[in-house]
């Protein structure tokens, strides 16, 4: 593999966790990324207090991304080989932190009761 293209990594992500799993891992990010759009259209600013505890849930996603990719590619921590694999390990973790702030941010935008808000 010479270059890196959006196809090589669709299929690499399709041979790992296959392709009905992937495909619903891409659809649930969408939703979950447009919800948070619509919370920031909706709401005109970013609260600050759900920011906070959202931001609480960040380690947990971290872990649990980690732990799942582990699982589904049936390797474990001490099958890291090189400086490549921390840094995949690394960005699997931001991105499950990532997106369970996002997630955690929307549901407590939508729990949120308006009358006692604002």
């Amino acid at each position: 593999m010479k270059e890196l293209t959006l196809e090589t990594l669709i299929a690499v992500f399709q041979e790992i966790f296959g392709a009905a799993l992937f495909w619903t891992m891409v659809v649930v990010a969408l939703m979950i990324t447009l919800a948070f759009i619509f919370v920031l259209i909706r709401d005109r600013s970013v609260e600050a207090r759900y920011l906070a505890r959202a931001e609480l849930s960040a380690p947990i996603g971290a872990i649990a991304a980690i732990l799942f990719v582990q699982y589904m590619t049936n390797s474990g921590f001490s099958d890291l080989g090189g400086p490549i694999d921390i840094i995949v390990l690394m960005l699997t973790g931001i991105a499950g932190a990532g997106g369970l702030t996002f997630l955690a941010y929307v549901v407590q935008a939508f729990m949120r009761q308006p009358e006692k808000d604002r």
